[in-house]
């Protein structure tokens, strides 16, 4: 048994998983999904930024995401159900209203949405910018909003399996083979015994 957890090995990605997120031809589907989610959070990020209304902006005072967090964070008159179905994930959205973290938090949503929505579509650093496009999917669906959260959700796990190709029409495609990843062909040492044995025959 000890030898089985030990011994190093590989397990093969099946043929069409291999093609559906390590294919450079798939470059022009991940594309097109890069560029509907990548604009929606664009679209919404910069909803925030520039909205200026006294109760509804996000990044001066943070009106906004307070009155969100309220709407939320309250709980009706039986027999109508709470917003939040988790009390974990209740009890966190009540603690940040009465540390009045609405300030930073607000502009933390304005910003990173906007910053997701450019890293898709410029396609840099596909794999990150998906992540966290989808840990806010997750958030606003924790907070009981469904609106389009699941189908970006699932979008954005998809970009992050194929983060190696989904940017390679893109920035990624210079971008990641400065940090040694994924396109750079192994490296073959020619001073090994291996390698020297047929010149030595």
């Amino acid at each position: 048994m000890k030898a089985l957890v030990t011994r190093s090995s590989q397990i093969a990605d099946p043929p069409f998983a291999k093609f559906l997120f390590s294919d450079t031809r798939m470059a022009v589907v991940w594309l097109i999904v890069r560029i509907y989610v990548g604009y929606s959070w664009l679209d919404a990020g910069l909803h925030k930024i520039l909205d200026t209304g006294a109760a509804t902006n996000y990044i001066y005072d943070g009106k906004g995401i307070l009155a969100f967090w309220q709407r939320i964070a309250a709980i009706p008159a039986a027999p109508a159900k709470p917003t939040i179905t988790y009390d974990w994930y209740r009890g966190f959205i009540q603690f940040m209203i009465d540390n009045h973290w609405e300030g930073v938090f607000g502009k933390v949503v304005a910003f990173g949405e906007t910053a997701v929505g450019l890293g898709l579509i410029l396609g840099a650093f596909v794999g990150i910018a998906a992540v966290g496009g989808a840990f806010m999917n997750l958030n606003f669906m924790l907070a009981g909003s469904a609106s389009t959260n699941p189908v970006l959700l699932l979008l954005g796990f998809l970009l992050v399996l194929a983060w190696k190709t989904a940017g390679f029409i893109g920035l990624d495609r210079y971008l990641l083979p400065l940090l040694g990843t994924p396109w750079k062909a192994p490296k073959v040492e020619i001073g090994t015994a291996a390698a020297r044995a047929p010149l030595l025959a």
